[in-house]
């Protein structure tokens, strides 16, 4: 037969104890080098659709104003 627990784990620490890995984290958002908004780390700017310097994706600027 096995070890038993002497008291009873409440769930609020059982709960605490479970939950650690499912945290949703922010990603690391910087600056656009062309237009100087935020945007995520190693992602196309949805404000200018570049990536490195080099133009991706074409927004429409009508859409956008």
């Amino acid at each position: 037969m096995g070890a038993l627990p002497k008291r009873k784990i409440s769930k609020l620490r059982r709960d605490r104890r479970r939950a650690h890995y499912l945290r949703v984290r922010m990603g690391t958002m910087i600056a656009c080098p062309q237009c100087h908004t935020l945007k995520l780390a190693h992602h196309v700017c949805p404000n200018c659709g570049t990536y490195k310097g080099i133009e991706v994706i074409e927004i429409d600027k009508e859409k956008t104003a």
